[in-house]
């Protein structure tokens, strides 16, 4: 089973053609830990003692929450997750983020911002799979 843990640059290139003019955009990010972090790449973020997945993604939020913040975005949820309801049982996720941009250009903006990639490798060394979804908004009613 392939895992996904970085865009790829068509998928980049793709998201910014299908999202630069919609206004603020929600990233849906389904979030499943590695049971030890992998810091094997990242020696200059591993941590003295060895730490969970979950323990690493946290010190990737408690980073990258102030530039969230800068960037004018902010996370609308953040929680726990296991089986679907509706959905195929060999999917599982250990968590759930919502993520509000103003829009794609500040999303680009806080992904590429030094202060955040600086920290970002806690996300790399926490995740054994991911997925980010953008969304817009659909009005609903008149």
């Amino acid at each position: 089973m392939e895992k996904y843990i970085d865009v790829n640059p068509e998928s980049g290139k793709k998201f910014y053609q299908d999202f630069h003019d919609k206004g603020k955009i929600v990233m849906l990010n389904l979030l499943k830990f590695r049971q030890k972090a992998d810091y094997s790449n990242l020696v200059h973020l591993k941590p003295e003692k060895e730490i969970s997945g979950e323990e690493a993604y946290k010190l990737y939020m408690k980073y990258t929450l102030p530039e969230i913040e800068k960037a004018g975005s902010r996370i609308i949820y953040y929680g726990k997750s296991k089986n679907f309801l509706i959905g195929p049982e060999s999917e599982k996720w250990d968590a759930v983020l919502l993520v509000e941009h103003e829009s794609v250009l500040k999303f680009m903006e806080f992904a590429q911002n030094k202060d955040y990639l600086k920290n970002a490798g806690h996300r790399t060394a926490g995740l054994e799979d991911s997925r980010l979804l953008p969304t817009t908004e659909i009005k609903t009613g008149t």
